[in-house]
């Protein structure tokens, strides 16, 4: 790329004249007093009509659909760098590519994708060089009836000839459970519906265990085991959730032996077991559950390790032989707990252990030889970087499969020698183009709070585009809840804002767990207000040390990032030029007195029951809906998906309908619903790049226009 100013790229992708949404009539909602009162308070929401469980009502929709067509009208004069933006993302991607085949079992599993195909198809092969490829779903011709089409992880039956997967059609996240016979290709009679897509198999390959969900509060609450060639009616209940604070997963021990029940709150975590040989075998608690303790095992051999709270607020990992499970007592200290440094997860092998570490918000990954107890700690290019183990399905092995990425880095896949400490890279993501990573900058700073804490910050900037001078746009991306933890990756979408002069940053803000443990619980239930505080002090900072212009801020959050931007557009609106709101959680006080909407009651320890006046009186504090007020905002773009079964459509529709009713300014307020889609966004590898592609062509344009007026 020629040298030139951000500017000059900018005002470079201009087609028409910049169109204002005041030349276009937004659509106005009918009003609708609907009353709540508990605590001795009474909230009216003139808005509340919107919800329909149904999604059908006629009303709601055309309201919807008028949304859309004013977004699309006013987005008119941008379709052609929509377009553009569009093209250059789908540029970078390889169209013919695949998976790095995992290893389970007698084969090697992996995905391939080509030509312009929206799915992959998956695949096993006899060895990872592909030798006896056979075609396991070919997810293109399943989905092409669908305009939604997602499958949940595939299960192998033990004796490798039966493939269960979970399908959804509608974005609910409910999977109709099919089996496929692999042997000969057919469909076997079974279909199990309203599930949560995972399965586990039994050892005897005639039957499975799935997990039942309520299909009003979309909890997975009952696990049930299938026989093949059986009504549904007929199976047998295993376990079943009564407390409606909790999600049930299941999974399988690597050595194949037991089926495990997690069950998992905010605050508190266990495991039931069930033996995988025994066809009639019921689910025993590996320990009985314990308020605030959490804990998830392994197996290995005779031996299980746990991953617990257990007096280590940061964690620990200690092993127990199998006959003394129920004791905490016999439990030994494999790796000890250590101040400021939060053990985030292990991987065991008949050899090694493997374990990764956090601190001071970097990632440490150590190999420990089981028999000398010798370590040795594995060393990367990057200081911040995202690492992961995944496809570790053998104990027999000596080598670890790890996930690498960094800010500059594509996606690299490593197998890893845990004798030596060698690392082969199996694959690194193409990235098609005039890609060249030595063009880009990452850094990683330390930003001072109002109360004195220091936030980490993730960013990174096109070295030729960056002065340091306060001239730049800024993107500023943050999460902050459940104790998620945005690692600085790659991204080869960013790359288009990357190349317009666009910084790029992560603001690692309280409610994670960057910092360990105690950085997420500063950040939620009656601490919640230290998530928007970070979020905003980090903003300020950016601009005074000149990483960003004052005027050319934009911030992006979904989900319970989406109540993160609900919050700074009320809070601090005067910082941010425009704000991207994706399937934003926003009604938090309305929504948390429902228990009839999905996954309410597990969000307690989240953000507190309001049913308990302080929480009532605290969220409502800075409740996004709730606080709506009469004054500017920023320029908005906020999106959701109809189908949405995390964040109900009806949040965003409702506090974009007050937004126009109480905001005071002219700028652009747009709503855009995805009437095929649920939570994720659209699916396919192709149509969700247009979502990137309006969110950039949203900011790109604000910035023309401001451009042109200077």
């Amino acid at each position: 790329m020629k040298e030139n100013t951000w500017k000059d790229i900018i005002v470079n992708t201009k087609t028409t004249n910049v169109v204002h949404a005041s030349s276009f009539n937004a659509p106005v909602a009918k009003k609708v007093p609907h009353e709540m009162t508990i605590h001795n308070d009474t909230r009216t929401d003139n808005y509340y009509w919107m919800r329909d469980d149904k999604r059908c009502d006629p009303e709601i929709i055309a309201h919807l659909n008028a949304e859309n067509a004013y977004t699309d009208a006013v987005m008119a004069h941008t379709e052609a760098l929509q377009q553009q933006l569009f093209e250059e993302i789908k540029g970078r991607i390889v169209k013919d590519d695949n998976s790095v085949p995992v290893k389970q079992g007698n084969y090697f599993y992996s995905s391939e994708v080509t030509g312009d195909n929206e799915y992959p198809v998956s695949v096993r092969a006899d060895d990872f060089e592909g030798t006896n490829k056979t075609v396991l779903l070919d997810i293109n011709e399943l989905a092409k009836n669908h305009e939604y089409y997602n499958v949940s992880s595939l299960s192998i039956s033990q004796d490798e000839n039966l493939l269960a997967y979970g399908e959804d059609t509608v974005s609910r996240r409910i999977y109709t459970i099919k089996v496929k016979n692999l042997a000969t290709g057919e469909y076997l009679a079974d279909e199990i519906t309203g599930t949560s897509g995972s399965i586990a198999w039994q050892n005897d390959n005639k039957a499975f265990y799935y997990i039942k969900k309520d299909p009003q509060t979309l909890l997975g609450y009952q696990v049930f085991r299938h026989q093949l060639g059986t009504n549904q009616t007929e199976d047998v209940l295993i376990f079943e959730e009564k407390d409606q604070t909790f999600y049930t997963s299941i999974g399988k021990s690597k050595d194949n032996e037991l089926v495990y029940i997690w069950h998992s709150s905010t605050e508190t975590s266990a495991v039931s077991i069930i033996d995988a040989n025994d066809p009639n075998a019921t689910a025993k608690p590996f320990l009985a559950r314990e308020e605030g303790l959490e804990y998830s095992i392994s197996k290995l051999g005779q031996q299980f390790y746990v991953l617990t709270n257990y007096k280590a607020v940061n964690f620990r990992l200690m092993k127990v032989d199998t006959d003394q499970i129920g004791d905490k007592s016999k439990w030994q200290d494999v790796i000890a707990p250590a101040e400021g440094v939060m053990l985030e997860d292990y991987e065991l092998f008949d050899n090694y252990l493997v374990y990764q570490q956090r601190s001071n918000g970097l990632t440490h990954v150590t190999v420990r030889q089981l028999d000398t107890n010798e370590e040795r700690e594995l060393h990367f290019n990057d200081e911040a970087f995202t690492a992961f183990f995944y496809g570790n399905k053998e104990l027999n092995t000596n080598k670890l499969r790890l996930y690498y990425s960094s800010m500059t880095t594509p996606a690299s896949h490593f197998d890893i020698n845990l004798d030596n400490s060698e690392f082969d890279l199996l694959k690194q993501a193409e990235v098609l183009g005039d890609f060249e990573a030595s063009n880009y900058q990452s850094e990683r700073l330390m930003i001072n709070a109002r109360d004195g804490k220091q936030v980490p910050v993730s960013l990174v900037y096109r070295k030729d585009l960056f002065k340091k001078d306060g001239t730049n746009p800024l993107y500023q991306y943050g999460y902050g809840s459940y104790g998620s933890t945005i690692d600085p990756s790659f991204s080869s979408s960013r790359l288009s804002l990357l190349d317009r002069g666009f910084v790029y940053a992560i603001a690692h803000i309280r409610g994670s767990e960057m910092l360990g443990r105690p950085w997420y619980e500063d950040g939620k239930k009656l601490t919640k207000q230290n998530t928007f505080n970070d979020f905003i002090d980090v903003t300020k900072a950016l601009i005074e040390q000149g990483y960003g212009a004052k005027d050319k801020i934009f911030a992006v959050g979904g989900s319970a990032g989406g109540l993160l931007m609900g919050a700074i557009a009320n809070q601090a609106p005067e910082l941010y030029c425009g704000i991207a709101a994706q399937v934003p959680f926003v009604d938090v006080v309305t929504t948390m007195l429902d228990e009839s909407i999905p996954l309410t009651t597990n969000e307690y320890d989240e953000w507190g029951n309001p049913n308990q006046k302080e929480y009532y009186e605290y969220m409502l504090s800075y409740s996004p809906y709730d606080n709506v007020g009469q004054h500017d905002y920023p320029n908005m773009l906020v999106t959701t998906g109809l189908h949405d079964s995390q964040v109900q459509y009806f949040e965003p529709m409702k506090w974009v309908a007050k937004l126009r009713e109480m905001k005071t300014d002219n700028n652009r307020l747009l709503f855009k619903t995805d009437m095929e889609a649920g939570h994720g966004g659209a699916s396919g590898r192709f149509k969700a790049l247009h979502e990137d592609a309006l969110e950039y062509a949203f900011f790109i344009d604000l910035l023309n226009e401001k451009t042109l007026k200077s």
